[in-house]
């Protein structure tokens, strides 16, 4: 128990030199990883839907 004790206060303490980001840097970083996200699905969609027709054709 001592050992879970120590490692908490040790954590707490680390955490203190952490560069935390702005409320204004969350927000942005939140937008691009969506607008990343959304991107790729469209393409990665884009890519699925053209290989699905290619391979229709040869099976059918």
């Amino acid at each position: 128990m001592h050992r879970l004790i120590n490692y908490i206060r040790d954590t707490r303490g680390e955490l203190k030199y952490v560069s935390w980001p702005t409320r204004r840097q969350s927000i942005i970083f939140t937008v691009v990883v969506v607008v990343i996200s959304i991107l790729v699905s469209i393409f990665l969609g884009f890519f699925d839907y053209l290989f699905s027709l290619i391979l229709e054709k040869f099976i059918l």
